[in-house]
């Protein structure tokens, strides 16, 4: 099970580094076999088209999430570590996922009659979130003016926000760097007396 699993993830990792490097459409079935060193019936396995792994982000994503915590929770304090988070993810991102690819992500996400991957709420991502925001109010970090689920949901739609606006500028800046300057700005009012 376990190797199956490291199987996935490695043809994944693979395909979404030549979707960075090669662009999506450029990438072919044969480029992600060859990166990820696996048999063409074993990607097939796993996955029906190319455009099956576009829901893949999510996955990828939160694998990320859960290299990072155990930094993240280091940080003392519940808003300094969600803005910690926020900066890395970002930065992990701007370095990793063509804008271009993510920009056709989010607009899929919109023309898609269920919700996708990307706000499924059993995600590592969310789970991770609520953690942070339940324990931060309990310390009075992060203000308990309103309830955990709206303080995630609205920490999430400051992170599409930023993602968005990088997408429409092409990617011509610094996505963690602009994170780490307007995210505190944007998330500001849930900051608690003890942040």
């Amino acid at each position: 099970m376990s190797e199956n699993k490291n199987l996935k993830e490695t043809i994944i990792e693979a395909a979404w580094e030549l979707f960075y490097e090669k662009g999506y459409e450029q990438t072919t079935i044969n480029d992600i076999i060859g990166r990820a060193g696996v048999a063409k019936g074993s990607f097939y396995y796993y996955f029906r088209s190319k455009d099956t792994l576009l829901d893949t982000l999510s996955d990828m994503l939160d694998k990320r999430y859960a290299l990072i915590e155990p930094d993240i929770m280091k940080i003392d304090n519940a808003f300094d570590q969600l803005m910690e988070m926020n900066h890395r993810i970002h930065a992990y991102i701007g370095k990793n996922i063509d804008y271009g690819l993510l920009a056709n992500l989010y607009a899929a996400q919109l023309t898609k009659e269920d919700s996708g991957t990307l706000l499924d709420q059993n995600r590592y991502y969310f789970k991770m979130l609520t953690r942070i925001i339940t324990e931060g109010q309990t310390k009075g970090e992060i203000t308990t003016d309103e309830p955990v689920s709206q303080i995630v949901r609205l920490y999430s739609l400051c992170e599409r926000a930023l993602i968005t606006d990088w997408c429409m500028n092409n990617g011509s800046y610094d996505l963690g760097e602009f994170s780490r300057q307007y995210m505190p700005v944007l998330f500001a009012k849930f900051r608690g007396v003890n942040a």
